[in-house]
């Protein structure tokens, strides 16, 4: 098995139990890696994308645990250490571990967004968010023009929401 899959494997563990939450990763997941790839990633990009995606919100249940509560800053506190943790189990490479780790880290902070993997697992997450918050056509243009960069971010957000953002 390769080391995406059993990544998601282990992410279906963690969050046993929580079928909602199995669904909000899943989907960001294949929303990043379409992204990735038509925005030509490169294979080392794509892979780190898409295992970001997969653990971005792997601190949602420390920062419950730790303070009832969790927020956008403190998944972003709590995330690292727990996607740290899982991906040196599954034997990730530490420059990758770091790299994935600073994505979770930030995914939340959508100021100075540097980087593809960043944009792109921004955008995903927005995808996927806005849907699940069942947000309006106005919410969806303001995250169009607020957050999306890349064309087939804008492209998949116009046509999921029937918008032109």
């Amino acid at each position: 098995m390769e080391l995406l899959d059993r990544l998601f494997e282990k992410m279906v563990d963690y969050y046993r139990g929580d079928p909602r939450r199995i669904q909000h990763f899943v989907k960001v997941h294949g929303f990043a890696a379409l992204i990735g790839r038509e925005e030509g990633l490169s294979p080392e990009e794509q892979f780190l994308l898409e295992a970001a995606a997969y653990v971005h919100d792997i601190g949602i249940r420390p920062a419950e645990e730790k303070y009832g509560a969790c927020g956008g800053k403190l998944q972003e506190q709590e995330g690292p250490p727990a996607a740290e943790k899982m991906l040196k189990e599954l034997g990730f490479a530490p420059k990758d571990r770091q790299r994935i780790c600073w994505l979770v880290g930030h995914h939340h902070t959508y100021r100075d967004i540097k980087g593809m993997d960043y944009q792109i697992l921004v955008e995903a997450d927005f995808l996927v968010n806005l849907y699940e918050d069942q947000a309006g056509p106005q919410a969806v243009r303001a995250a169009g023009e607020r957050i999306f960069r890349t064309a087939a971010g804008r492209r998949i957000l116009e046509r999921m929401f029937a918008v032109e953002a």
